[in-house]
């Protein structure tokens, strides 16, 4: 988080109670790799000259990762920067000095990113920073697919749903939408990802979220075919696939055992869907899905790791007020 540069921001500083907005933006400021991301972003970014003066591409790039940690439209975006003080000084705005952009330059620089494919490799750069610190392993793959649902309405000026979507049922339940096909290690570090509709079978996606370096192979059952396992056996690795079939005791058995390891998956999952609020994709179109899709993945994988990546002797814990002495006197 930057220095504060007025009175209010210095009053704020000193305050005695840190929010838990607070200290997230604060963790995930150490954390993210923002000389290498910005330099991803930098090349293609607009530079000043005729026209009007761009906003600073590091406060562009930081409201776009604020879109994606509260889920937010370009209007939302917009309005939260005047209205939250913990996310202007993340984003490094100061209302007496700076510009707060509005909603159609936030939308062109995700445009932006969206059109030069920057998502993805800013996931790429982030897994290679993740690499060189030891962070991933590359002994097992974890392989798993989510689906983000997608509004199936056609009440609206275009009277279609999306045509690049489609529809699945799982269990009793029909779902329209997209899924994200993603491989993660044995920690939950998501190393590889795809996007396809919903329709798509799980197992067609497996060769896109390997390595090719792993020795062992954890999925579900939609993932588990005979020759697969066959093959894998005799190239010396372990098939810890779920089998798919006729239920049994023994196999049960097995299951459970192989299903603690290959829960590491969902944690993911749960970051982005259940913290960060991506259940239902914002945009048509499954390239914008999709970048967003990797920018979440990227941030993630960072955030699962922000204990680890946090420069030493940087904290971030909570500072509480003390309880006020009449607090313990009856009334």
């Amino acid at each position: 988080m930057t220095e504060p540069r007025t009175v209010a921001d210095a009053i704020l500083s000193n305050k005695r109670r840190t929010t838990r907005r607070e200290q997230f933006l604060t963790e995930m400021d150490q954390v993210i790799p923002w000389a290498t991301v910005e330099a991803l972003v930098e090349p293609h970014y607009p530079k000043a000259g005729r026209g009007r003066r761009p906003l600073p591409m590091a406060t562009m790039l930081r409201i776009y990762f604020l879109q994606q940690w509260f889920n937010l439209s370009d209007p939302q975006a917009e309005d939260l920067l005047y209205d939250s003080e913990s996310m202007r000084r993340f984003a490094q705005i100061d209302l007496l000095h700076d510009t707060v952009p509005d909603e159609t330059t936030i939308g062109k620089f995700r445009h932006l990113l969206e059109a030069r494919q920057l998502t993805a490799r800013m996931f790429d750069a982030v897994k290679a920073l993740l690499e060189e610190r030891k962070l991933l392993l590359k002994a097992g793959t974890i392989v798993d697919a989510t689906i983000i649902g997608a509004p199936s309405s056609t009440k609206h000026a275009t009277k279609t749903r999306d045509p690049e979507l489609r529809q699945t049922k799982t269990g009793n339940q029909w779902y329209f939408g997209m899924k994200v096909h993603v491989g993660t290690d044995r920690r939950g570090v998501i190393h590889a990802i795809t996007t396809t509709d919903a329709a798509t079978a799980d197992l067609t996606q497996l060769p896109h979220v390997l390595h090719g370096q792993e020795t062992t192979r954890h999925g579900d059952k939609a993932y588990y075919k005979a020759e697969d396992k066959r093959q894998w056996e005799l190239s010396g690795g372990r098939y810890l696939v779920n089998k798919s079939g006729k239920r049994t005791d023994y196999w049960d058995a097995i299951h459970r055992t192989r299903s603690r390891i290959r829960a590491m998956v969902e944690h993911p999952f749960h970051t982005i869907k259940r913290l960060w609020g991506f259940t239902t994709v914002r945009y048509r179109g499954l390239a914008k899905k999709t970048a967003r899709v990797y920018a979440l993945c990227t941030l993630a994988n960072l955030f699962r790791l922000r204990h680890r990546l946090r420069p030493q002797g940087t904290s971030c814990r909570r500072v509480r007020r003390d309880r006020p002495k009449w607090a313990d006197v009856a009334p």
